[in-house]
């Protein structure tokens, strides 16, 4: 790319300590795009400059004070989606800020985003007493800590009413019976987000694991859970491949 004209690199502002929230709850997004076959159409030389642009949006919300970026791959898992993009942000309008940069951009002009889900951190009712390492609970659950598994199995989540018309207890009781399952899977971890009011679902889960076959066998077992007769929807569901910047950037290749 030497010699080719100088292009202005469009960068995220700069964050300020003041900025994040003291309650130490996040905003989640898991924003999934598919990129128009007529990109590739466009001369090398626009091609990478705009990814150079959209590289320097990428890492500048990244290394953000507040911010955590992971990207995903899913051309070889999907169809109708190319990417996914999980972005977590102690102040919503930082969120904002990332997705009108990306649209602005000129890969982003030629990006559609067939799914998106919208969610915050929040304290489970149901966890108290759940210590298993590396699963949720085990931390004040209001701070997601990506353990950059190799993939991310993504899904929205809707319970029935009758479920909360349960006394607590029951509830809890189910739920132990759904925890324990998970123990038998120390290789997947799940990050619950919430989304009552904010978006269509009530749950948005991310499960990492570094095995395919653990994750499907772990979701096999939880279809026979008593908690999971109270579910009404949790598709569509998406196998991501974790990728650094460059891997990212070379869906657009």
């Amino acid at each position: 790319m030497a010699g080719e004209t100088a292009q202005p690199v469009m960068t995220m502002p700069a964050r300020k300590a003041s900025r994040v929230q003291p309650t130490g709850r996040q905003c989640v997004r898991f924003l999934f795009a598919k990129l128009d076959p007529a990109w590739y159409g466009l001369p090398e030389t626009e091609r990478n400059a705009g990814l150079r642009e959209l590289s320097g949006i990428l890492e500048g919300f990244a290394t953000g004070e507040s911010t955590i970026l992971r990207m995903f791959d899913l051309t070889g898992t999907r169809g109708d989606a190319d990417m996914m993009f999980w972005c977590v942000a102690s102040d919503l309008d930082d969120l904002y800020t990332f997705v009108h940069a990306i649209r602005r951009s000129l890969p982003g002009r030629y990006l559609s985003f067939p799914y998106s889900y919208f969610s915050m951190t929040k304290r489970s009712t149901y966890v108290e007493n759940h210590v298993h390492e590396g699963q949720e609970g085990t931390s004040d659950r209001l701070v997601i800590h990506p353990m950059n598994r190799k993939y991310l199995f993504v899904y929205p989540f809707v319970k029935t009413r009758e479920w909360y018309r349960l006394p607590q207890d029951e509830r809890q009781r189910q739920m132990d019976e759904h925890i324990a399952m998970g123990h038998k899977y120390p290789s997947v971890k799940i990050n619950t987000t919430y989304s009552f009011g904010l978006d269509d679902q009530e749950f948005v889960v991310a499960f990492e694991s570094d095995s395919v076959a653990d994750f499907l066998d772990l979701v096999h077992e939880m279809r026979a859970s008593e908690a999971s007769a109270f579910t009404i929807r949790d598709t569509p569901s998406f196998t991501c491949q974790r990728v650094e910047l460059d891997g990212l950037l070379g869906l657009f290749a």
